[in-house]
């Protein structure tokens, strides 16, 4: 009986253990911004080089004038030179290489990250 304890007992804590390594993961992951965020401090001109931002992508537009465009926010266009694979409605986190603003929009380059 104390040996079928002693099991329940690992296997539990192996779990917990596991869960919160899980935990742990996924807070890596987590963007430093939220669009909405990153819009209200790219109008506070606040530099978001090298910073994570989570998106939405509302609209795709690969034939831009910046190349490969992806609309989200009101004014926020994350461009690329190629196709990042990516549906309209789908969630991805970027890493903004470098903001500009024109006529009242931020182009932002940016790599994939998740």
């Amino acid at each position: 009986m104390k040996k079928v304890i002693k099991r329940g007992v690992s296997a539990a804590l192996i779990l917990a253990l596991l869960l919160l390594l899980a935990a742990c993961g996924s807070e890596s992951t987590k963007a430093d911004y939220t669009t909405k965020q990153a819009e209200t401090a790219l109008q506070k001109g606040k530099d978001l080089k090298d910073k994570t931002i989570s998106i939405r992508a509302d609209k795709l537009v690969p034939d831009s004038a910046f190349g490969y465009n992806i609309e989200t926010g009101k004014h926020l266009n994350f461009v690329s030179e190629n196709n990042p694979h990516i549906k309209k409605g789908q969630k991805v986190i970027v890493k903004v290489k470098r903001v500009t603003s024109q006529l009242g929009s931020f182009i932002i380059t940016y790599n994939k990250i998740r």
